[in-house]
């Protein structure tokens, strides 16, 4: 055997370069930086090629992570990342926002040793991102065009995914959306220094050279009738998201100083991209922050703070760190960058002072007990309610589809929480209860990863590329 079947041994694990806290914190720029071309390709012969890649089946779109890590190892990263795309349309994307230490690194064989898992996601990061630089771009030269077109409603993750792989097909894909940039919250939810913005303008300029149109400040329903479109398109694919925050119905939430995360986030960034100073409510400095709730749009909402000039912020959530829904590479983040963390705390009510501003936020203890369930609830402790000194607070506590009008009177089935159902006996994947409309992502899932709405995305245009195929082409009046 030679020395690289056990570079694993030889070479550990190594992330690329992050910026220290004291830098990190000034600004919104990324904190990680990319691999060296050598660095990259050494990370990448970790890989022990295991037979059975773990790795793989634990990657929602089933990345062929052990052949394109082999080529990466060669040197050829312009295949490595055709490869990439041949599951995933966003690779760049999900490299950096995907959790992959509860995913692919998680399962990774070597992640169950002391030796740690093959650094996947940075590579997969850095691999796209080089290729771009060096004019990658995909090759549809064998494409034939079909006369087909589709109209995708929303330019987040989903419809993105969607409209890549129906160019792909020879299908023109027409992609609308409310907002003035594309990216749905990978763009207006998420932090630039997870995701900086021009990750996604990049990706756009590659879309639009593939054929897809972008029709941006038009809402469905409001600037364009739904009808309208299944009378013009051949198809319709729903990709709306979910933007419905959850409320926690806590006792004093109509106090001054209390935000919901996602509006929060998303004014932050529209300050950003229109290159603003701070409005009032978006002034931090000098206050006492406390976030309300433990997933990643927490993680989102404490590393923001800091940088919006917080003087302290501090972190609840109700079971203990073991139990956090968020990726822990985003817990470490926050804790590195000054976020204080109370676990197995639960929020009961956010108190006021005279002049109708927060002051605090009462919380009780709570121990974990078994549900039965595979997962232990909380149970408050009694006697053991305190208060925790606040400015501002801002409850993270999950969100939920807002499905419009419009779908139902076209007769597209929904569950009791208003989520589009999909698939199931007699429908292709994706397909909701009217024929020729597709939905995925959040508004099929509730909120969820990233990297499963670029999934739905990918398999509603298999299902509509096959539903095309049986059914004479719309033509226009």
């Amino acid at each position: 055997m030679s020395d690289k079947n056990f570079q694993f041994m030889q070479v550990s694990r190594q992330a690329p370069r992050v910026l220290p806290v004291a830098v990190r914190v000034l600004g919104y720029g990324e904190i990680s930086g990319d691999f060296a071309q050598a660095q990259g390709a050494t990370q990448a012969e970790r890989c022990i090629d295991c037979g059975n890649p773990y790795c793989e089946h634990a990657c929602p779109v089933h990345n062929y992570i052990p052949n394109w890590l082999k080529l990466v190892q060669q040197n050829r990263i312009m295949e490595a990342a055709s490869l990439m795309h041949e599951t995933n349309p966003l690779p760049e994307i999900c490299g950096r926002v995907c959790p992959q230490d509860r995913l692919c690194e998680g399962a990774c064989t070597l992640e169950q040793t002391d030796f740690g898992a093959v650094t996947i996601g940075s590579i997969e990061r850095w691999v796209t991102d080089e290729a771009l630089r060096q004019g990658w771009r995909p090759d549809l030269t064998g494409v034939v065009e079909t006369g087909r077109k589709v109209a995708i409603i929303g330019a987040g993750p989903a419809g993105l995914a969607c409209a890549d792989r129906l160019r792909r097909a020879g299908v023109a894909a027409d992609v609308y959306d409310r907002q003035h940039e594309i990216g749905g919250l990978l763009t207006f939810g998420i932090p630039p220094f997870k995701l900086d913005k021009s990750v996604v303008r990049a990706r756009r300029e590659v879309l639009e050279g593939m054929g897809v149109r972008f029709l941006l400040n038009r809402e469905i329903g409001r600037d364009v009738e739904f009808g309208q479109l299944l009378e013009d398109y051949d198809a319709v694919f729903v990709g709306t998201g979910a933007y419905t925050y959850v409320d926690g119905q806590l006792a004093g939430r109509q106090w001054l100083g209390v935000h919901d995360a996602l509006p929060f986030l998303i004014a932050n960034t529209e300050r950003l991209l229109r290159d603003e100073v701070s409005d009032g409510a978006l002034d931090l400095r000098g206050k006492r922050v406390v976030v309300l709730g433990g997933g990643d749009t927490g993680m989102d909402c404490n590393r923001t703070a800091i940088r919006l000039g917080a003087k302290s912020v501090t972190c609840i959530y109700r079971r203990d760190e073991a139990s956090m829904p968020g990726s822990v590479r985003e817990v470490k983040y926050s804790k590195e960058e000054g976020v204080q963390f109370l676990f197995q705390r639960q929020p009961l009510g956010i108190l006021g002072d005279a002049e109708g501003r927060v002051r605090a936020v009462r919380v009780v203890e709570t121990e974990l007990v078994d549900a039965g369930d595979g997962r232990p609830r909380p149970r408050n402790i009694e006697g053991s309610e305190v208060e925790i000194e606040a400015d501002v607070v801002i409850q993270s506590f999950g969100f939920l589809p807002s499905p419009p009008d419009w779908l139902a009177s076209h007769g597209v089935e929904l569950d009791r929480s208003g989520r589009i159902l999909t698939g199931g006996l007699g429908r292709l994947p994706q397909q909701t209860s009217h024929a020729r409309i597709f939905a995925g992502g959040d508004n099929v899932r509730g909120a969820d990863l990233v990297v499963r709405a670029v999934y739905d995305g990918r398999e509603a245009a298999a299902s509509i590329i096959e539903v095309l195929a049986g059914q004479p082409a719309i033509v226009a009046a």
